[in-house]
């Protein structure tokens, strides 16, 4: 019976690279001159630190920028709200968005059933796996699911026949 996996997974250390060619950005702009701003990552959160508002807007619009170069799709990133911080800082805190939650496993076996296809989804853990009798049920079940509003990436993997 042919199956697939749906996985929402990043790529940390291409993120590590993107934050590396931000930081080299930051460094070498004339409007970053003098600014005690920087960006951190711990595990799969990111720590923004600016000056302001607008530098932070800037680092943000940076971020997603070098994130997209490095072919990771900016939707991964969870933009926090921005508080101060010592010193007339704002610090802002960026979760990257790995495995899919409950909730969100929910509506995607919903929404493949509600499509009517012949299709079984069952969740396991952080992804789904998806079987089906033939191999274009499983390709009507991708196109059903990427047609869903869904607003993290996903991606489709382990195509067996």
């Amino acid at each position: 019976m042919p199956t697939f996996d749906i996985v929402s997974k990043t790529d940390l250390h291409e993120v590590d690279n993107a934050i590396e060619n931000l930081r080299r950005e930051i460094g070498q702009r004339f409007d970053f001159k003098g600014s005690k701003c920087s960006i951190e990552r711990q595990e799969s959160v990111l720590t923004i630190l600016a000056d302001d508002n607008p530098k932070l807007g800037q680092m943000q619009e940076l971020l997603r920028g070098h994130v997209t170069r490095r072919k990771i799709d900016a939707a991964a990133l969870d933009f926090g709200t921005p508080e101060r911080a010592g010193g007339d800082m704002i610090r802002q805190t960026v979760t990257i968005k790995q495995g899919i939650d409950r909730d969100l496993s929910k509506r995607i076996v919903k929404g493949l059933k509600d499509s009517k296809l012949k299709v079984q989804a069952s969740i396991q853990g952080d992804e789904l796996r998806v079987s089906g009798k033939n191999r274009d049920d499983l390709q009507a079940a991708i196109a059903t699911v990427r047609a869903l509003d869904i607003e993290q990436p996903l991606q489709y993997l382990n195509f067996r026949d």
